[in-house]
């Protein structure tokens, strides 16, 4: 099977579904050795990685005529993690309405502000309402569009997603990104420069969750 190049809006789940595969089949093939290194979290993945699918395999399992049986698909749904921020700190106990390729699902945070729901991995878009009347606001969501932390774009992603205003994630840095930059810095307890560097990086990723 042919090498394919990901696209926004891809992760690896939805790659595998694609070609009828669990993720996992497609990550720790031996040909995506070099795609593991260059990207240790499968859940983030970046346009234009190439990823090696590997074929189909076709699995027997014997079973007596005249009687029902009971297969599971591994690894299906998916499971969208997300933890609720505002300017960092966690929107916890509050209740949240959550919309998913039509389907609606509400519940409660918990103390870390956590969402967690089953999904298709191929469900590309969502919106998240957390609070109720004059506290409520509400989140869009796209899935699979979260970039690495190398890239601008990924720095200003997990900014927003906990809370900092700092414009589209479109890897501008302008005043905005600078200005939310230098908040989380100050919150984290790093050098408040605006600048990216390493640790600031590295504090985004830990804490975002990714």
């Amino acid at each position: 099977m042919p090498n394919y190049t990901v696209k926004q809006g891809d992760c690896l789940s939805s790659i595998a579904q694609k070609y009828g595969l669990f993720w996992k089949k497609v990550y720790e093939h031996p040909k995506n050795a070099d795609f593991r290194k260059k990207r240790p979290n499968p859940n983030i993945i970046y346009p234009g990685d190439v990823v090696f699918v590997p074929d189909k395999e076709e699995k027997k399992e014997s079973g007596a005529t005249g009687k029902r049986h009971r297969f599971r698909v591994k690894g299906v749904p998916e499971i969208l993690n997300i933890i609720v921020k505002k300017e960092g700190y966690p929107r916890a106990n509050e209740k949240y309405e959550l919309e998913i390729d039509g389907k609606t699902f509400s519940g409660t945070t918990d103390d870390d502000g956590r969402v967690k729901q089953y999904i298709s991995p191929s469900a590309k878009s969502g919106k998240l309402v957390v609070g109720e009347e004059l506290e409520a606001e509400e989140y869009k969501l796209k899935l699979g569009y979260l970039d690495p932390v190398s890239e601008d774009s990924g720095v200003q992603s997990r900014l927003k997603n906990l809370g900092f205003i700092c414009g589209k994630a479109d890897g501008d840095m302008q005043e905005k990104t600078i200005a939310a930059i230098k908040k989380f810095q100050a919150k984290a307890g790093l050098s408040v420069t605006g600048e990216i560097d390493q640790s600031t990086k590295d504090a985004l990723v830990q804490e975002h969750g990714s």
